[in-house]
């Protein structure tokens, strides 16, 4: 179920997508493809990077390489942008989250966004990432969260295995929901 509006539009652009495109996980098929990202969380709350070419904070995540399904490339994309050791959860990926949004070079992001744990221990991105990742508590992540990925943290704390460290920082951001 969509958490927003937002969501509810790009999950029906996903879908268009994964009909009408000809090769919708190739990069280099064109402009518009399906991309993979990590929503990593563990008991400090979770973890974000500054993105190379946006300079946001954002999630960790990518395009999807030959052979892989866009779980594969969220779980390499965390482990590759962070150095942290990631997982799916119990039973398998699980999509928690999707979004649409522009992204360098003229491209569209079809994102499909990924429960993953994270151990905890702090991140240690190898040279050739963003040096700046880092865990964020829940009220941190929505501070500096852009409309793109507040959704995206609201889903993961609605997820039954996602800890909640501190109560208050589900409620000092006025669009946090407290899980079910």
């Amino acid at each position: 179920m969509p958490n927003d509006a937002r969501e509810a539009q790009a999950r029906q652009r996903v879908e268009d997508a994964l009909r009408d495109l000809e090769r919708p996980f190739d990069r280099t098929a064109g402009p518009d493809h399906v991309t993979g990202s990590a929503i990593l969380v563990g008991p400090r709350g979770t973890v974000l990077h500054i993105h190379k070419r946006l300079g946001r904070w954002l999630q960790p995540g990518g395009h999807v390489d030959p052979g892989e399904g866009p779980w594969d490339a969220a779980r390499r994309e965390a482990h590759e942008e962070t150095g942290l050791a990631v997982v799916h959860p119990t039973g398998g990926p699980r999509l928690i989250h999707v979004d649409v949004h522009p992204a360098p070079l003229g491209h569209t992001h079809h994102d499909l966004r990924y429960l993953l744990f994270a151990v905890d221990e702090d991140p240690v991105p190898p040279p050739d990432e963003s040096p700046a990742a880092a865990w964020f508590s829940w009220e941190e992540a929505f501070a500096v969260a852009d409309e793109a990925l507040v959704g995206a943290l609201r889903a993961a704390l609605r997820e039954p295995e996602v800890p909640n460290t501190r109560q208050n920082d589900m409620t000092a951001h006025p669009g946090a929901v407290h899980p079910a």
